[in-house]
């Protein structure tokens, strides 16, 4: 009998260990009396690997009437715990007479009637007094898609510079669509051929990453959490021709353990784009 508990334990813990939390979770946010709403609806955007995660948070009424957050998590596989701590308020779009409330989650992982759900309670504070704020508790179902775009990491400088950007409209060629088995990946951009003072922008998901930087023997890189089931398109516009037209790079991509290496040209007609999507297993 020791033996067969002491195997039970042990596939229990694999199959644990073997969780993957990637992607929406999706659900309601009581709060008890003295909160702008007595419920609210709750998102979670995750991506999750190792038993650690980060992603978004959007705490809304309706689509219209949200904060989100930035936050990072941690996930016990042997007890199916997870903490949440939201540390950076991202975008705040709520009534005048309501205050943003940054939280810590205390969740639990669970499968009932097969469906996969998040449970547990909060606390939290408001983001400017740092005054606590009413807690409450919490119900989340995984999800296929998202309420709100699932949002790509740009600095602050070039998401202001990206405003009053104006690039000319080009047509677009796909280069390939990439399926990827990992959610961390690694872009690294190089001139392709001769070092011909190639200088490109790079967009993802229409967000703006790199401006006019002249490609070289050295990497140009960029990095991604990827969410799954989303689609992801990085487009190379060509700043310049260089003096050996078209604008050319090798373009890396490492996912986990595979690499892919692709060829893209641009130029003062057409944009080069490689989309890829992230299947987790």
């Amino acid at each position: 009998m020791r033996t067969i508990l002491f195997l039970v334990a042990i596939l229990t813990g694999s199959m644990g260990l073997a969780q993957d939390l990637s992607g929406i979770w999706r659900g309601t946010l009581t709060q008890e009396a003295g909160g702008c709403f007595p419920v609210y609806n709750l998102e979670f955007q995750v991506a999750f690997t190792n038993n650690s995660m980060e992603g978004r948070s959007f705490d809304f009424y309706d689509r219209n009437r949200f904060v989100k957050h930035h936050f990072n998590g941690r996930f016990n596989a042997q007890t199916g715990r997870l903490v949440i701590i939201e540390d950076r308020v991202m975008e705040v779009n709520i009534p005048v007479d309501c205050v943003p409330c940054t939280k810590t989650y205390d969740l639990v992982y669970s499968k009932q009637n097969g469906r996969e759900q998040l449970t547990g309670t909060w606390k939290g504070y408001e983001s400017e007094s740092h005054k606590a704020c009413p807690p409450g508790k919490i119900t989340l179902y995984r999800e296929a898609n998202s309420a709100f775009p699932v949002d790509i990491d740009q600095p602050e400088a070039l998401a202001k510079l990206q405003q009053n950007l104006k690039i000319e409209s080009r047509e677009k060629e796909v280069v390939t669509t990439i399926q990827l088995d990992t959610s961390n990946i690694r872009i690294d951009l190089y001139d392709n051929a001769e070092i011909d003072n190639d200088t490109v922008t790079i967009f993802l998901n229409n967000k703006l990453l790199l401006y006019k930087q002249r490609l070289t023997d050295k990497p140009l890189t960029l990095t991604l959490k990827a969410f799954p089931d989303m689609d992801y398109e990085l487009m190379m516009y060509a700043d310049n021709l260089g003096s050996i037209p078209p604008n050319t790079a090798l373009m890396v991509v490492t996912a986990g353990r595979r690499r892919h290496e692709l060829r893209l040209s641009a130029s003062d007609k057409k944009n080069a784009v490689v989309r890829f999507r992230y299947y987790p297993k």
